[in-house]
């Protein structure tokens, strides 16, 4: 069945997707409890691959559930023993993996500030997608944003989404300029304003890229 036909997400009471199709549910013991009544305003995109510019596999799932087999690539020296989750994980294909509830935290941001405030992990949900800064990201993805933003929205007053870049300038770069923001912020109903900044539509090339 194409993405597009697939049924509409909604997060469950407890802050999880119900079982659909392209769906996975992964719970990582990689988080906490958000401050009290503080709810999710802010939506924080990412990406992540592992090892870099590598894709497909179970190395990030892995990473996320503290399982990642560290002998298995010389770079994931890099990342012994961090503890970090994301909410959501949305694969080349489309298909989403959830870690952690809505509900709560999730480690993704670090430092950061959004707005004056610090903490970003307090007030945000985070989406990592698979891919690097400059490699357009698949139609699949935005499809699955399509998807999962919608279902954040119905139970969260998500108000803005930001990068992880701006959110924590100089200390991260993603997505990368090969996020096409305006794209997003039309296909999931975020107005100019409740996105980042100097942003532009980024050309999908013609050809096959491949990393």
């Amino acid at each position: 069945m194409p993405l597009t036909e697939k049924p509409v997400l909604r997060l469950d009471r407890h802050g999880w997707l119900h079982t659909a199709a392209g769906v996975t549910l992964a719970p990582s013991p990689n988080y906490d409890e958000r401050p009290l009544q503080q709810d999710a305003h802010l939506l924080v995109l990412h990406n992540i691959s592992l090892p870099p510019g590598q894709f497909g596999g179970t190395h990030v799932i892995d990473f996320f559930l503290n399982r990642l087999d560290y002998r298995s690539h010389p770079w994931f020296e890099h990342i012994q023993g961090m503890r970090v989750s994301a909410h959501f994980f949305i694969r080349r294909d489309g298909r989403i993996v959830q870690f952690v509830s809505t509900e709560y935290r999730a480690w993704h941001a670090g430092v950061s500030q959004f707005e004056g405030r610090e903490r970003c992990n307090d007030f945000s949900i985070g989406i990592e997608l698979e891919g690097t800064d400059h490699l357009p990201y698949e139609d699949a993805q935005y499809a699955a944003l399509q998807r999962l933003v919608p279902a954040l929205k119905a139970r969260h007053p998500l108000r803005s989404a930001q990068g992880h870049e701006h959110i924590a300038p100089g200390r991260k770069t993603d997505p990368g300029p090969a996020f096409d923001w305006q794209r997003f912020g039309r296909e999931n109903g975020f107005p100019r304003r409740c996105l980042p900044d100097g942003r532009q539509t980024i050309e999908r090339p013609a050809g096959p890229v491949r990393s």
